[in-house]
């Protein structure tokens, strides 16, 4: 997947968001601390860290559901604090979580809409305009490049994949300026993943700021202009693509010395009368 396409903001433009020395406490316990990062137009920052790392944490500060203990969120340069989702949402920040809001029976293009129905008429001849809902479904998947025969089947019948990205499209058709993905690849098959990787290319090359959260380097890797790396709540580091490689990312993901020196303590002294087998 090249980046030939990526339309990185200028430098005098703020980035569409931006957390610096973000911290949150419960109670007595720092589940986050000292995460500075960005994203701007036309990225893609990558949040990586295995379980525990504070991912979740850092999802739901960005997204308006807990709010930071310290530190700064800042939106289009201007210092924000987030009341609840809806403050970010009204902001242009939306939030595709792993377990998608859809109802598996109902027609694509509902769950395209859902929540958000277009109507007709007035009072009490009020109506839903499902011609017009099928034909906006259609047009703004097919913008993204997503084909599906027909936006009448339950959205329960598509992949994995295509679910996901049908949610991308969504967000991006109400005004969003920045998708949050949690970890949208996490339960995918390799073909699946490509299709989101691929989605995710199409949004940035849109203009628009994605803010990747995945535990894996490689698929990271593939579309990401800017990488945070978290562990146990703190920050490894918030790379430039050019400036980390993918060894390198994997390695520090992996935990280095800390693999080295528990492959040492695993050694087990070879018994000269029993050598192991190869």
């Amino acid at each position: 997947m090249t980046h030939a396409g990526s339309s990185v903001a200028p430098a005098s433009t703020p980035p569409i968001l931006e957390v610096r020395d973000l911290g949150k406490n419960y109670g007595s316990f720092r589940a986050l601390h000292g995460i500075s990062t960005s994203v701007g137009a036309g990225e893609v920052l990558c949040v990586l860290g295995d379980n525990g790392a504070g991912k979740s944490t850092f999802i739901k500060i960005l997204s308006g559901a807990h709010q930071h203990s310290e530190g700064e969120l800042l939106a289009n340069g201007t210092p924000r604090n987030f009341a609840s989702p809806r403050d970010a949402l009204n902001l242009g920040i939306a939030t595709v979580y792993q377990d998608l809001a859809v109802v598996p029976l109902m027609p694509v293009w509902r769950n395209f809409f859902l929540g958000a129905e277009l109507t007709r008429g007035v009072g009490p001849f009020r109506h839903l305009a499902v011609q017009a809902m099928r034909e906006v479904t259609r047009t703004q998947l097919a913008t993204m490049g997503i084909d599906l025969a027909d936006v009448d089947q339950p959205i329960g019948t598509l992949s994995g994949g295509e679910r996901q990205s049908v949610a991308i499209a969504r967000a991006i058709y109400f005004g969003a300026k920045v998708v949050i993905l949690d970890e949208p690849t996490s339960s995918l098959g390799v073909k699946q993943a490509g299709v989101v990787l691929k989605y995710i290319a199409a949004a940035r090359d849109r203009g628009l700021g994605v803010v990747f959260i995945t535990h894996n380097p490689h698929h990271a890797y593939l579309v990401g202009d800017r990488f945070l790396l978290l562990k146990r709540g703190s920050s490894l580091g918030n790379f430039a693509r050019r400036e980390i490689t993918i060894e390198e990312m994997t390695r520090l993901m992996a935990g280095g010395s800390e693999l080295e020196a528990l492959a040492h303590e695993m050694e087990r002294a070879e018994d000269p009368e029993n050598p192991r087998r190869a």
